[in-house]
This record gives C-alpha cells, sequence and structure tokens, in this order.
C-alpha cells in the first residue's frame, strides 16, 4: 500500500483491493476500499468495509462503506429490522472472508441461525468454516465485570479486566452485539456504572480496532424532538456513527421500513431517510434513490 499512496497524483484518490473470488457465491468482491489522504507531506490510508447489503454502501461518499474500526450504534424500535439488518451485514461480510462474531444478549444462537437460513443465508457453512461464531451471553457477566473494573478503578485488582467477553480463540473482523438495551437492564438503578462499562466498552473496541454494530432499542429517537432519556447520557455521544431503523406507517394504513444514516465520523454520507424492505428469502434491500416524500412522512411514528 505504499507504493501505492506514492504513486498518488491527488490530495485524495481511492485505491480498490485485488477483486477476490467468493467461496461461496462464485462472485468476484473488493473486500476493502481504500481512502489515500496527503496533507504536509504525511500518506494516511484509510479502510472501509463494505456491508454487502443491497443498495446500503450507496449511502456513503463513492460508496466507500463503514470506515474500519468504527462503533456504530444501529438504533429504532421493536420490530423495525435491527436484528435482519445486522445479519445482512454478517452475511455480507462473510461473503468476503471476513470473520465475524455475533454477540446475542437476547435471543439463543439457534434462533439467530434460523432467521439467517430463512433468508437463504449459508449461516452452517460460515460457522463451519471458522468465519462467524454466534454466541448468547449472560448480561449477570457483564454486571460482574463493571464490579471487577470498578475495583481495578481502586487499585484493588493488580490484572487488567476487559469489558467484553469476547471468546479468547476467536479474533473477529466485525462485532455485533445485541443489545446494549439489555446491557442496561443488568445496570437498572446504576447508571453511572453503566456508563463506566460502556466507556471502557468503547476504549476496548477502539484499541483493537474492531468494527462493530451495537443494536439498541429506543421509542423514539432523540433527533426527532421526543423526551427520551438515553440510558447512560453517553452513548451517542461515545459512538462513531448512528445508524437510524424506522417503522413507518403511510396514510393509507400500510405498514413499511425507512433507513437513515444519521451520524458517521471519517467519511461523508447522504443525509435522506430512504426506503428498506426486507424481502421473503431474500434479505435486506435498501433503496438508496427512494427518498420518503413529506405526504408519506405525515403518518409517521415510531414504535
Amino acid at each position: 500500500m505504499k507504493e501505492g499512496a506514492k504513486k498518488a497524483k491527488s490530495d485524495e484518490g481511492i485505491k480498490h483491493a485485488s477483486l477476490i473470488k467468493s467461496k461461496f457465491t462464485g462472485k468476484k468482491v473488493i473486500p476493502l476500499k481504500y481512502k489515500i489522504r496527503k496533507h504536509n507531506g504525511d500518506t494516511r490510508i484509510d479502510e472501509f468495509l463494505h456491508t454487502g447489503i443491497e443498495g446500503f454502501d450507496k449511502l456513503f461518499d463513492k460508496e466507500y462503506g463503514i470506515p474500519m474500526g468504527m462503533s456504530i450504534l444501529v438504533e429504532g424500535g421493536a420490530g423495525s429490522g435491527k436484528t435482519v439488518f445486522c445479519l445482512a451485514a454478517v452475511n455480507g461480510l462473510c461473503k468476503q472472508g471476513k470473520k465475524c462474531l455475533y454477540m446475542s444478549f437476547e435471543e439463543p444462537e439457534e434462533r439467530l441461525m434460523d432467521h439467517m437460513s430463512h433468508f437463504n443465508w449459508k449461516v452452517k457453512d460460515y460457522i463451519g468454516s471458522g468465519l462467524l461464531r454466534i454466541q448468547r451471553f449472560n448480561t449477570i457477566d457483564v454486571s460482574r465485570s463493571v464490579e471487577a473494573l470498578l475495583s481495578e478503578a481502586k487499585k484493588e485488582l493488580l490484572i487488567e479486566v476487559d469489558p467484553v467477553l469476547f471468546p479468547e480463540d476467536f479474533k473477529p473482523d466485525f462485532v455485533v452485539i445485541d443489545s446494549l438495551t439489555s446491557i442496561a437492564s443488568a445496570f437498572s438503578g446504576h447508571e453511572s456504572r453503566f456508563r463506566i462499562y460502556m466507556e471502557q466498552l468503547f476504549r476496548y473496541l477502539e484499541k483493537n480496532k474492531i468494527t462493530n454494530f451495537l443494536i439498541r432499542e429506543v421509542s423514539t429517537p432523540t433527533h426527532l424532538g421526543s423526551s427520551y432519556k438515553e440510558e447512560g447520557e453517553a452513548v451517542s455521544f461515545l459512538s462513531d456513527g448512528i445508524i437510524v431503523l424506522y417503522n413507518v406507517i403511510y396514510n393509507d394504513g400500510k405498514r413499511g421500513s425507512a433507513i437513515e444514516v444519521l451520524k458517521l465520523r471519517g467519511t461523508d454520507f447522504q443525509k435522506k431517510i430512504v426506503k428498506m424492505d426486507i424481502v421473503d428469502k431474500k434479505g435486506v434491500i435498501v433503496h438508496n434513490d427512494q427518498i420518503l416524500s413529506k405526504d408519506q412522512q405525515k403518518g409517521f411514528v415510531l414504535t
């Protein structure tokens, strides 16, 4: 990459990784995109991941995708498609040969595997080849790790305590944590401890350069002007990006889904709410060219 960077003729360019043939689809894919930036004689190379979700990556400038190492909140109301959206990203990345870890604090592993099989995603092949690990965790274990973190802060422990329970035999490129809402429930009545945990979690993910989606259920996102009070008060601030999924009720009474990239550090993106479909036997389709019109948004609610 250093040689490629020296050949960059402009202050900003793009370099594609070599096309590779996916063992699961037989099609050639681009596993990474690189953004080369030059400033005061120094060269910086930023890496981006493509989720592989149809239409979604087109919401980003020049279709770069998600910057590597970012912590992205995926938030929305109940039934808005957060879990399926994240599983779709796992599917797209596994196709590219990326190792993915799905950490569930809610649904059992078998049910998540069934979700993926329903859309004809090759979950068993991914797991069998060592590309995917789906594992259920206990929120009680998380709360205990916080007690250890607090003890460490008081210099009562002489060892370093990690805020997450990653399997020691699996080093992922991409992680989904499902969900922060469940983790927060383990700290009911102890918001300061939840805040400490989240700060340590974000630092851990950043230090290890793990790109991740963190699912959070909210009745109404704060940017829509509601009085919703965020648990821990700092999760949105700590995150590098926010993807919002909406339940949409149209004027004729029909329900639909929509998606918006609300925030993302490190890259430009299209600021608009667009239609999203979850299609039986196929998966998630983002219609990046179908912006919700004012009339359609008139009956807009989040549940």
